[in-house]
């Protein structure tokens, strides 16, 4: 069942690693990054509601889940291909629209895969096994380049403007490896029809319809999401601030009307409002999801940071080279393959470990010591000076990316109704994507003005976004974390 997760985890290894070197090779200057990378939340922001919404209420021959996995990986697959063959910023930003809508299909329903065929007893261990999978394929992902130039002799230097050899390379391993990965799964695994999932939690009600007082509340919820984002575009357009601000904009006002939208359809008397039936279940979501809100926040914005920035950073502070057609910047964009690798192996690892520790001391405690360790790690790449011993640091965030990708799915599994699983996944993985795409709005200008172009800043503000999200974790009220008399 997460054997396919290691070939998803491949494409996010390759887009995270590679993504900033692609642009920057295609003459893409270190402040433009950030909003070039704001497809990546933008379409996860779109897609994984929606998928986990459609999977609820869909059932055929592969199943709940797997129709979804099966198309999505295949879409992934020939943007995997594309992506490196790309001449222009321009064509590199389509494709990075395109593979991050493809492969958002294809992961969003594995979380709800496993809270679907696992008793709540045996949850914890699943999303841990879930990133011991991700961490293998992150692993052969991010070192991948650096492992195709010196054990393969696959160059990795190429001309001004071209992206190397090696990195053609990678991309294409990748989409083999993510077909043969999913399609195993999908081919060798089997989901529990809809009505063999009986709701776990007595006094559970299906809703239809948000109540008078739910009613109003998504009317003056909505109308306050249209006028904020009219109100912030009409500021940006008059002062004149940065693209990124209109894309957040877009998205308050897109989320407004949405909710508008399913109060008018409620009131024409419709019984079924289709994909706009999502804003109907964010009014009904459990407490759990909302405090979590809170910790992914702050855990997102750090993340991004460090996917955005790290090559840029390590590359300039570490190599003292800005021409992305140089050796030494080449150097250096291999190394933080191998460190990405790095952090994935340490995550894979502690995932075996993470279900003793949560049994011991609580998820929530658990959590929030993970998110420690990740931010004394970024904290690492902004005082330690030698390259080599960035593998340090590497340790902290890697046990904190082991946390990160299980235990808030454990925690929501435990608190969510079975028949809304896939749905509240998605909406779960709302809160980890407007974090990033409030970083793509205010890290470039951040960079530029206030770090004066200096990209390792921007991982000193990564650490002190964990440290908030590992105080933060503390308030989540997780059911797994109470005593079986406590639960009843």
């Amino acid at each position: 069942m997460c054997c396919g997760l290691f070939g998803i985890q491949i494409v996010w290894g390759l887009q995270n690693v590679n993504t900033s070197r692609i642009f920057q090779t295609l003459g893409a200057d270190v402040n433009e990054l950030a909003i070039l990378w704001i497809a990546a939340p933008a379409t996860g922001l779109l897609v994984q509601p929606i998928i986990g919404h459609l999977s609820d209420k869909t059932w055929g021959r592969l199943g709940r889940r797997r129709p979804y996995i099966f198309s999505g990986s295949i879409l992934t697959a020939i943007a995997l291909f594309l992506m490196p063959n790309v001449s222009t910023v321009w064509a590199a930003s389509v494709m990075l629209w395109v593979l991050s809508a493809s492969i958002n299909v294809a992961m969003e329903p594995f979380r709800a895969f496993v809270a679907d065929t696992l008793p709540e007893e045996q949850r914890t261990t699943g999303f841990a096994m879930q990133v011991f999978f991700i961490g293998a394929g992150a692993v052969f992902a991010s070192a991948l380049p650096w492992a195709l130039t010196h054990w393969f002799g696959v160059s990795g230097q190429a001309a001004p403007g071209v992206l190397p050899k090696s990195v053609h390379a990678a991309f294409y391993v990748g989409g083999v490896s993510l077909l043969a990965a999913v399609m195993w799964t999908v081919f060798t695994t089997r989901e529990h029809p809809p009505e063999a999932l009986g709701d776990d939690r007595p006094g559970e009600r299906l809703h239809r319809a948000p109540t008078p007082a739910g009613a109003a509340v998504l009317l003056k919820s909505g109308v306050l999401w249209v006028l904020g984002g009219l109100v912030v575009g009409v500021l940006a357009a008059l002062g004149h601030w940065a693209r990124e601000v209109y894309v957040l904009a877009a998205v308050a006002a897109g989320f407004g009307a949405a909710q508008l939208a399913a109060i008018w359809l409620r009131r024409r008397g419709h019984v079924s409002l289709g994909v706009l039936e999502v804003v109907e279940d964010i009014l009904h979501m459990p407490r759990v999801l909302r405090q979590l809100a809170i910790t992914q926040f702050f855990t997102w914005f750090g993340l991004f940071a460090m996917w955005i920035y790290t090559t840029p950073a390590v590359t300039a502070r570490h190599y003292g080279a800005a021409d992305a057609a140089s050796a030494a910047y080449n150097r250096g964009a291999d190394w933080v393959g191998v460190l990405f690798a790095g952090y994935n192996g340490v995550a894979a690892l502690v995932a075996l470990m993470l279900p003793a520790l949560a049994a011991r001391i609580g998820r929530r405690a658990s959590h929030a010591l993970c998110l420690g360790l990740g931010a004394l790690g970024f904290l690492g790449f902004v005082l330690i000076d030698d390259p080599a011993l960035l593998w340090i640091p590497i340790v902290g965030i890697g046990v904190a990316w082991s946390s990160v990708l299980s235990a808030p799915y454990a925690m929501l599994s435990s608190a969510a109704p079975s028949h809304k699983m896939g749905v509240y996944m998605g909406i779960h993985n709302l809160f980890l994507v407007i974090p990033q795409l409030v970083a793509a709005t205010v890290l470039g200008p951040l960079v530029k003005y206030v770090f004066k172009g200096e990209a390792i800043f921007a991982l000193g503000l990564a650490a002190a976004a964990f440290a908030l999200a590992a105080l933060s974790a503390f308030a989540i009220d997780d059911a797994g974390d109470r005593r079986p008399a406590d639960r009843a």
